[in-house]
């Protein structure tokens, strides 16, 4: 039998309108691009452009900025979440966000993102979890796993010596004021599609005027972990899954 070839057709566009270019700076295998493209779809899909304010971290994701066509806050090292509510209150209108990384929301600004969603205020806190300082070297966090090697736990995170992992999702879930709070990863296409979904929900508990809402992405950072690009998913199912497992917390309205 003839084996008969197809030439591929662009059937549509390849990136959301909302985001400039799918040129990065970031590692190759760097999850953080698949969570940008994914927020954006969102905020089109709901029609908010002209309405969504996002504030961003410092780290890696802070490189994500120059890739999107939205209004933009710079905040201070783990001080997004008090930025965020500043610019709620004034514009209580739009649609409030945050785009951090675990070492800039876990270690340098834990009680910024803790009482704001303990105030229940109207904002969206992203969280990108690697469990690595990417950007200043790929040292350990307040939430790498045990076993996780990086530049500081060289033969893995030790609970008994560097003490354990804290729970992003679990903890701010735990907090009266959060109104949506979950917990999803990029490693593969389910992944993708359940954290897309998140962030909508996310947005939609906003726009209701609910209160806090969160979501945490497990994201691949091959270079913070010393594994090959192609290796990235897999070590992310393989060492941070079991201890970040997907979850959702969510309060009704009252």
């Amino acid at each position: 039998m003839t084996q008969q070839t197809q030439t591929a057709t662009k059937t549509g566009a390849f990136k959301p309108t909302l985001q400039l270019s799918t040129d990065h700076d970031l590692c190759p295998g760097c999850g953080e691009p698949l969570v940008l493209r994914s927020l954006l779809e969102v905020i089109e899909e709901l029609g908010l452009a002209q309405r969504a304010i996002g504030v961003m971290g410092i780290g890696c994701s802070t490189a994500l900025a120059s890739l999107m066509d939205l209004d933009l806050i710079q905040a201070l090292h783990g001080r997004a979440p008090s930025v965020a509510t500043g610019a709620k209150r004034m514009r209580p209108d739009s649609l409030l966000f945050t785009i951090q990384g675990d070492g800039d929301m876990a270690n340098e600004g834990l009680q910024e993102v803790i009482h704001t969603a303990a105030r229940a205020e109207n904002v969206t806190c992203v969280l990108l979890n690697n469990g690595v300082f990417g950007e200043t070297g790929g040292h350990m966090t307040a939430t790498t796993a045990p076993g996780q090697r990086t530049k500081t736990s060289l033969e893995g995170r030790d609970p008994a010596y560097h003490g354990h992992p804290i729970l992003m999702t679990d903890l701010i879930g735990s907090l009266s004021g959060t109104a949506f709070a979950a917990r999803g990863s990029v490693h593969n296409a389910a992944g993708v599609a359940a954290t897309k979904r998140m962030l909508r929900r996310a947005f939609e508990t906003q726009l209701r005027g609910e209160g806090f809402s969160f979501v945490e992405v497990l994201t691949m950072c091959p270079t913070g972990w010393f594994v090959p690009a192609a290796e990235g998913t897999d070590y992310l199912h393989r060492i941070m899954g079991p201890v970040h497992s997907n979850t959702t917390i969510e309060r009704e309205a009252t």
